[in-house]
């Protein structure tokens, strides 16, 4: 089986059932926090292939939902400094395993590392239900203290 890097939101639902679904198919998953990685152009841009610089960005970061970033009149020039500058605008989750990478669940190699399933398709998209969005990023202390407690209830 397959070392996965797997590049998240820590505390997202949809994530967190990506994971279970790498883990249930035997790879090992080696979690890492999207939103504090050192990233660079050059790293970013490894995962986005051949993608549409529209499909780079998270449809459910907050400064999509509400048009204030319109992701299909940007450059990518314009893309990468904004997540740069704001990593939650990036597409999630960012993955790396067997010498490919990609973003998002529903490409290579994420397919390969787990076949033809139906509960690839429930895994897309954010778990939580529409109304407010998801909490803005905490620091490290918070983030941490957050997920202790989650594990607890």
């Amino acid at each position: 089986m397959a070392l996965v890097t797997f590049y998240e939101k820590p505390g997202c639902g949809t994530n967190r059932k990506q994971k279970a679904l790498l883990a249930a198919a035997g790879h090992e998953v080696d979690e890492r926090n999207l939103l504090t990685e050192p990233w660079t152009k050059e790293r970013l841009l490894a995962f986005f292939g051949d993608m549409p610089v529209a499909g780079w960005f998270n449809p459910a970061a907050p400064r999509v939902k509400s048009g204030e970033v319109d992701p299909a009149g940007i450059r990518p020039d314009e893309a990468l400094a904004l997540m740069l500058a704001e990593p939650l605008l990036i597409r999630r989750p960012l993955i790396e395993a067997a010498g490919q990478s990609c973003a998002g669940f529903d490409k290579e190699p994420v397919l390969s590392l787990l076949g033809q399933s139906e509960a690839l398709d429930a895994a897309q998209g954010c778990s939580r239900p529409a109304g407010p969005p998801c909490p803005a990023p905490m620091d490290r202390g918070a983030e941490k203290a957050h997920s202790e407690k989650a594990d607890v209830e």
